[in-house]
C-alpha cells in the first residue's frame, strides 16, 4: 500500500518553477491522503495568491505521482501560503541559489595557473550564466528600451505597442515585455488572446502578433483578474521574462513599465545594465513634473535615458487648426531637464484609442494618420540614434 513517505519522494522532483527548488524542500506539499485503492488527495501551498504557473506545478506534480503503477487517481488542491510561510520557503530558496552558486564558482577552474599557488579572485559570470541570462546579458545584442512614465494615464502602453510596430514596419525585429504586472494591457492593444505554451525545454513561448514577439501577464490569467503580488514576486516576473521566455534574434526589445518609481522601475534599472529609458509625458505640467521623478530613477542608477514622447500633444480641429487642450511645452521641458532630445509629439486622436481597443494599433490600422506618421517619425529618431551610438 502506498504511505506519505513514498508520496513525498516521488514529489522531491517536482520544482516550483519560480523559486527553483523542490516543493517539498519549501514545505508546498500539505494534507497527504491516500485511499486504499490507490486514489492520492494533497494540498499544495502556493507561494502567492494568483500564481501564474499553478497550473504547471499541478501538472507536474500529476505526473510525478502517476508513474507508481499503485496509483489510480490524483487530486490536488491548491492554498496559499500565509505572510510567515511565505518569509521561509523565500529564504530556503534564496540560500538554496546561494549553496548553489558557491559549488559552481568552487569548481571553476584556476584560472590564475597552478604556479600561482592561490586561486585568481572570480570577475564575471559563472560558466553557461551569459547564456543563461538571456536578454539580461550584456552579451546579448538586442537593444533593450523601457517606456516609462511618473503617472498612469498618459498613454504609456499605447507608445510602447505603437513604437514596437513602428520600429518593425522599418525593417527591425522587435519584441515587447509587458511589465506593468498590475495593469497589464499588451495583450488587448495587439488582439493576443491565447493563453501561455511552453517548449520543450520549458520555456514561455512568447505570441507572435502583428509581427511583434510578445509576453504579458494576460498570458496567465484572465483579463479581469487582479494580481496580489509583493514586491519580491514582481522582480521574480521581470527575471522570468527575461530569461525563461524563447525569444527569438531580436534588434529591440521594449519594455513596457508600470508608471512611478516603484521595484519593477529599479530593477530594470539596476539588473539590466545596458536597458535604455524612453520618458512619456503629456504636456501637462504636472505630468511632466512626475516624469521628472522616474527619470531621476534612471539617473541615479546610470542608466541612460535616449529621449522623450509627448503623448496627446493637440487636437487637430475640423478646420485645420491644433487645440493644445492640455498645454504646450511639458514635453520640450523634461528633455531639457535630462539635456535629451524631444523624440517626437503625437496628436491625440479617436484611431488610436479605437485601434488599441480593437487589438490593432492605430500605426497598423490607420497608417495614413497623423500620429500614425509621428510614430514612424519616432521610431526612425530611435534607430538613428541607436545606430550613430553603436558606430562609436
Amino acid at each position: 500500500m502506498l504511505n506519505q513517505a513514498q508520496v513525498l519522494q516521488a514529489l522531491e522532483n517536482v520544482y516550483d518553477p519560480e523559486l527553483h527548488q523542490s516543493i517539498v524542500d519549501l514545505n508546498m506539499v500539505r494534507n497527504i491522503a491516500i485511499e486504499p485503492e490507490g486514489s492520492i488527495s494533497l494540498d499544495i501551498a502556493l507561494t502567492v495568491e494568483g500564481c501564474p504557473l499553478h497550473q504547471k506545478i499541478t501538472d507536474d506534480v500529476n505526473q510525478a505521482l502517476r508513474k507508481n503503477p499503485n496509483v489510480r487517481d490524483v487530486a490536488v488542491n491548491l492554498s496559499v501560503m500565509n505572510e510567515q510561510e511565505r518569509k521561509i520557503a523565500f529564504q530556503k530558496a534564496f540560500e538554496h541559489a546561494q549553496k548553489s552558486q558557491r559549488k559552481a564558482q568552487s569548481q571553476k577552474p584556476n584560472v590564475a595557473g597552478p604556479s600561482s599557488g592561490r586561486k585568481a579572485p572570480f570577475i564575471g559570470p559563472l560558466p553557461g550564466q551569459e547564456a543563461a541570462l538571456g536578454m539580461m546579458s550584456d552579451a546579448n545584442k538586442t537593444v533593450v528600451i523601457g517606456i516609462a512614465s511618473g503617472k498612469g494615464g498618459v498613454g504609456k502602453s499605447t507608445v510602447t505597442a505603437n513604437l514596437a510596430v513602428a520600429l518593425k514596419e522599418q525593417g527591425a525585429r522587435v519584441g515587447v515585455i509587458d511589465m506593468d504586472i498590475y495593469g497589464f494591457s499588451q495583450g488587448r492593444m495587439f488582439g493576443a488572446k491565447e493563453k501561455a505554451r511552453v517548449n520543450e525545454r520549458e520555456q514561455i513561448i512568447p505570441w507572435h502578433v502583428h509581427g511583434i514577439e510578445l509576453v504579458s501577464m494576460s498570458m496567465f490569467v484572465e483579463e479581469g483578474q487582479a494580481i496580489v503580488w509583493r514586491g519580491p514576486m514582481l522582480g521574480k516576473m521581470m527575471q522570468q521574462f527575461f530569461t525563461d521566455v524563447a525569444w527569438p534574434e531580436l534588434d529591440y526589445l521594449l519594455v513596457d513599465l508600470p508608471p512611478g518609481t516603484g521595484d519593477v522601475a529599479l530593477d530594470v534599472a539596476q539588473k539590466i545594465r545596458k536597458a535604455k529609458l524612453v520618458l512619456v509625458t503629456t504636456p501637462q505640467e504636472v505630468a511632466t513634473h512626475v516624469a521628472h521623478r522616474a527619470g531621476d530613477v534612471a539617473v541615479r542608477a546610470q542608466q541612460e535615458i535616449i529621449g522623450v514622447i509627448e503623448n496627446m500633444s493637440y487636437v487637430v480641429c475640423p478646420h485645420g487648426e491644433s487645440m493644445y487642450i492640455f498645454g504646450s511645452g511639458g514635453g520640450k521641458t523634461l528633455a531639457g531637464l535630462f539635456k535629451v532630445p524631444l523624440l517626437g509629439q503625437i496628436p491625440l486622436e479617436t484611431t488610436v484609442r479605437e485601434g488599441g481597443d480593437e487589438g490593432s494599433p492605430v500605426v497598423i490600422s490607420e497608417p495614413l494618420s497623423l500620429s500614425s506618421r509621428a510614430f514612424m517619425e519616432i521610431a526612425e529618431r530611435i534607430k538613428q540614434q541607436i545606430e550613430k551610438e553603436a558606430a562609436g
